[in-house]
């Protein structure tokens, strides 16, 4: 990401035809909106002066808006602005009469984008003649671009039916012919004289008639077949409404993953871990495991300096009130009884990086008395940085520190519970390493191990955790948990020590947290890559060089009993295993209240063994009505064949 001086660029807000307005960050974490003319506008003669001119006037102006840090020296002059006090930069170029365009943000509802706004392209024309006066900004460069927009047409219309209704007129049916009148009929002679004849004697045996009926056919046992039949089709109904009234409930399967976990138990509130690893990877794969192992250890590191400012050769206080700043970083615990690794530079700076920091709090200072402009903070650094020392109350003694340390959910400005008081115990310069070993006033916290043997070899994935916030104010921001799989592209070196360069990091604070291996231990500790302008944590210093500090320090990295405990949960947990996982996570959690994942995990335990127990009852009880549903069917067919064999006898 592009920078400038001391702020690193996140993301644009907005453009004019003369330059961009971009979101930014400084190495403190402070936030700020930097604009930016660009260089095109830049060389037009006039524009530098009126862009300097007008920061100015703005600052001076009553009730204006003052810049932190400017250059307007640059080949693209730029002005950065506390974020705390508004849009500094949209309303520097709309005072330079500057149409501003915001980038848009997605909407609900839209694909995801990476955050990094679209580029802006073209490239200013010059305008003939500079601006006449600072307070008379210039008039536009160009025209910003028109936005093109349109939208398909809608497409409609109803679909066609897929039937058609045909009639037909019903056939008719002819009458019968009339009868033959009687005159019609033919007319006989009738006789003239004829006597009946005698009828001839009955003879049986002549008979036209059947002498011997035969039997009628025995009656079709349609009726039996057919209750046989509705008997069958009963039972058979009655045994799928059985299943499907079982099977059909919305209860999971006791092979899948709950997907509603941590929720607790009653009388049991439930656990809120800063960081779930089963929402950052696969649910019982071995990436959320390593997560479940490390997480607990993790510890945000907070220090304040406080001292004087004092002339070198006159030993005078450049002011009289003494100065402070703020170090944050990510440590992790390696013995249960408190001690903790993390960055050295974040807890003991060396002499020049905190009296740099110190004139740096000194000027800010001022700028709030009202006694510097807010756009010569860096003429300030750069003019008194080689005349002065950072001390303490006497010439002699060194700034006072305080570190602290806070596990799970941290938030800044915190000294009282649930932060941690520590101490240095023992730290390392830049070219050695750059770590320190720290001391927290607490025992039973939860460890990690380290694995000094670990290799972490060119374009292999490796996945670190460290501490971030996604807060806008510095001062009180919270930070969380945070992890990210990233890829190593290549290594480098400083001084004797060697370490690893990654593709992505996870913030300001994040340099001092762990790189782990595949079971959860500590491969490496997430390092500043000093040759890149923006100083990102995007560098992995081997675990090697750790262990070699707890061996100077005199401090091995054991785990407590407790630690074994809860991986003993989490074993069970992950192999299947939820009346064990319970009764360990138990164990661990009461051993070790810091330790939120334990609690959160031993929830988890008790849900699925829930799931689990519904699952086999439904699946006890799907089996009986089978069972009976099977009898039942065998009995009315053994009924059915004795009644047809009877009838059939």
């Amino acid at each position: 990401m592009q920078s400038v001086g001391p702020y690193r660029f996140t993301h644009m807000l907005g453009t004019c035809p003369v330059g961009k307005a971009w979101a930014a960050i400084d190495e403190q974490g402070r936030f700020v909106t930097v604009a930016v003319l660009d260089a095109a506008a830049a060389s037009t003669p006039g524009w530098r002066e009126a862009f300097a001119g007008t920061a100015n006037a703005m600052s001076q102006r009553p009730g204006g808006q003052a810049f932190a840090y400017a250059d307007f020296f640059a080949t693209e002059p730029w002005a950065a602005y506390p974020a705390e006090a508004g849009q500094g930069a949209e309303k520097l170029f709309r005072a330079l009469g500057q149409e501003y365009d915001p980038v848009p943000t997605e909407k609900a509802g839209s694909t995801e984008k990476d955050g990094s706004p679209e580029p802006v392209t073209g490239v200013p024309r010059q305008v003939s003649g500079p601006p006449e006066s600072v307070s008379s900004p210039p008039q536009q460069v160009s025209a910003p671009p028109q936005p093109v927009s349109g939208a398909p047409l809608p497409t409609s219309g109803a679909p066609f039916a897929p039937w058609a209704l045909h009639a037909g007129g019903l056939p008719t049916v002819p009458p019968a012919p009339a009868p033959a009148s009687a005159a019609d009929a033919p007319q006989s002679p009738a006789p003239v004289s004829a006597a009946p004849a005698d009828p001839p004697p009955y003879d049986a045996f002549n008979a036209p008639v059947r002498r011997i009926k035969p039997s009628e056919p025995p009656p079709r046992r349609t009726g039996l077949w057919a209750g046989l039949a509705a008997l069958v089709l009963v039972a058979a109904v009655g045994s799928g409404v059985a299943i499907w009234s079982i099977a059909g409930d919305d209860e999971p399967d006791p092979y899948t993953p709950p997907t509603a976990i941590a929720t607790g138990t009653s009388g049991n509130a439930p656990a809120e871990p800063g960081l779930k690893p089963w929402a950052q990877a696969t649910l019982y794969s071995p990436e959320e495991r390593a997560l479940a192992v490390a997480a607990p250890s993790l510890v945000f590191i907070e220090a304040v300096f406080t001292g004087y400012v004092r002339d070198t050769r006159t030993n005078a206080l450049v002011h009289p009130q003494p100065v402070s700043f703020i170090r944050r970083c990510s440590g992790f615990v390696v013995t249960s009884d408190g001690h903790a690794v993390t960055n050295g530079s974040c807890v003991k700076p060396t002499e020049d990086h905190a009296r740099w920091l110190a004139v740096d709090a000194l000027a800010r200072l001022l700028v709030q008395e009202k006694k510097l402009p807010a756009g010569q903070v860096s003429t300030y650094i750069a003019a008194n940085l080689g005349k002065v020392r950072f001390t303490g109350v006497e010439p002699g003694t060194a700034p006072t520190s305080a570190v602290y340390g806070q596990l799970n959910t941290a938030r800044g400005n915190v000294t009282e519970a649930p932060a941690i008081p520590a101490e240095v115990v023992r730290s390392l310069p830049e070219d050695s390493g750059n770590t320190a070993l720290i001391k927290l006033a607490q025992g039973g916290l939860p460890a990690v191990e380290l694995n000094p043997s670990a290799s972490l070899a060119e374009n292999a994935s490796v996945r670190i955790l460290a501490f971030t916030t996604t807060d806008v104010v510095f001062r009180n921001a919270t930070y969380r948990p945070q992890s990210k799989l990233v890829t190593i592209t290549g290594t480098s070196q400083r001084g004797p020590v060697s370490f690893y360069l990654v593709n992505e990091d996870l913030g300001t604070v994040s340099h001092g947290g762990i790189a782990l291996d595949p079971a959860g231990r500590v491969a490496g500790l997430i390092y500043a890559d000093q040759a890149r302008p923006d100083r990102a944590n995007r560098a992995v210093l081997p675990a090697s060089t750790i262990a070699a500090l707890l061996a100077e320090a005199g401090v091995g990295n054991a785990l407590g009993d407790s630690d074994k405990l809860y991986r003993g949960g989490l074993d069970a947990y992950f192999g299947g295993d939820s009346s064990g996982a319970i009764a360990q996570l138990d164990k661990a959690a009461a051993a070790s209240p810091a330790n939120v994942l334990a609690q959160a995990y031993r929830q988890n335990a008790a849900e699925r063994q829930r799931l689990e127990s519904g699952s086999r009852a439904q699946s006890d009880t799907l089996v009986f009505v089978l069972i009976g549903s099977a009898v039942a069917l065998l009995l009315a067919l053994v009924l059915a064949v004795m009644l047809v064999r009877r009838r059939a006898r």
